[in-house]
C-alpha cells in the first residue's frame, strides 16, 4: 500500500524529471532555430560579399566563427555537436574545496576528485574562468524534493558551458528502492541533467533536506554546516510566487566561485 507521503514524493520526482526533459527539448529547438538562421545568413553572405570571402579567407572564417558562437544560450552548437570538456588538469588523488560566495552567505563544498574527476575538473576549469561569478540560483523546490539549483549563466534552466561531462559516482548512494529512488541526504551537492545519461553541464543542486530521487544525478560534493544552514534559510523564505517550485523569494546571487586543492 503506497502512503500519501510516498505518492507526493513520487509525483514530485516525476515533475522534476519532466521539467528537465522540457528544458532539454527547449534547448534543442533553440539549436535548430539557430541552425536555420545561420544557414540563411550564410546564403546572404555568399551572395552579397562573395568577393570578400575569397579575397580574405582568414578574416572571413573569423567572422563566421564569431557569428556562430554568438548563440543566445550556452547550449551546444547548432550542428548538435558539443565542445570537448576541459582537458584533465587536476590531481585525481586529491580533495578539492569549492567555495561559493553568495548574497545569502558563504557555502563551502568538499569535492572528492578520486570519485568524480570529470566533475571536479570541469568545475575547476569553469571557476578559474569566473564562469559562475554573478550568476543566480534560479530554482528552489520546497515540495516533494528539497533542492536549490544553481550554475546556469542564463538563469532560466537552459544554459550551460557548451559541453557535457559523464555521470560519475552514481552507486555511492546505495541501491534504489522499490520506488526507483535513493536518498540524497541533506548537504549533498549533485549535478543537474536533462534526464538522459551524460548530459551534465554546469548546473548543480544543493540538497537542504533529505530528498528521494533516481540515482542518475552525479553526487560530487558535500556542503559544510554553515553552507547548509544558509541554503535552509533561503528555503524557509519559500518560492517567489508562493508555489512549491520556482525562483527563490530570497534572491541568491553567486558572487564568486573558487575551486582549490584542500
Amino acid at each position: 500500500m503506497v502512503s500519501s507521503d510516498q505518492r507526493r514524493r513520487q509525483l514530485a520526482r516525476e515533475k522534476f524529471e519532466r521539467q528537465q526533459q522540457r528544458r532539454e527539448e527547449a534547448r534543442r529547438r533553440t539549436r535548430r532555430l539557430t541552425a536555420i538562421i545561420a544557414s540563411a545568413v550564410a546564403v546572404v553572405a555568399v551572395i552579397g560579399v562573395g568577393s570578400y570571402v575569397f579575397l580574405d579567407d582568414d578574416g572571413s572564417k573569423g567572422s563566421a566563427d564569431a557569428a556562430a558562437s554568438a548563440s543566445p544560450s550556452a547550449s551546444p552548437s547548432a550542428s548538435e555537436s558539443s565542445a570537448p570538456e576541459p582537458e584533465m588538469a587536476i590531481d585525481k588523488k586529491a580533495r578539492y574545496t569549492m567555495a561559493l560566495d553568495t548574497s545569502q552567505g558563504d557555502i563551502a563544498i568538499e569535492m572528492d576528485a578520486a570519485k568524480t574527476p570529470h566533475t571536479t575538473n570541469s568545475f575547476k576549469a569553469l571557476a578559474d574562468k569566473k564562469y559562475f561569478d554573478g550568476t543566480k540560483c534560479h530554482r528552489l523546490t520546497t515540495e516533494g524534493i528539497f533542492v536549490l539549483q544553481c550554475g546556469d549563466p542564463k538563469g532560466d534552466g537552459t544554459g550551460g558551458p557548451g559541453y557535457t561531462i559523464p555521470d560519475e559516482n552514481l552507486t555511492s548512494l546505495g541501491k534504489a528502492g522499490d520506488d526507483g529512488a535513493v536518498t540524497y541526504a541533506a548537504g549533498t551537492v549533485a549535478m543537474a541533467n536533462t534526464g538522459q545519461p551524460g548530459t551534465g553541464g554546469s548546473q548543480f543542486f544543493l540538497v537542504y533536506k533529505d530528498t528521494k530521487l533516481p540515482p542518475s544525478y552525479t553526487p560530487f560534493g558535500t556542503m559544510d554546516e554553515a553552507g547548509l544552514k544558509a541554503v535552509q534559510k533561503v528555503a524557509e523564505a519559500g518560492v517567489a510566487d508562493g508555489a512549491g517550485d520556482g525562483a527563490p523569494k530570497k534572491t541568491v546571487t553567486v558572487e564568486k566561485v573558487t575551486v582549490d586543492k584542500a
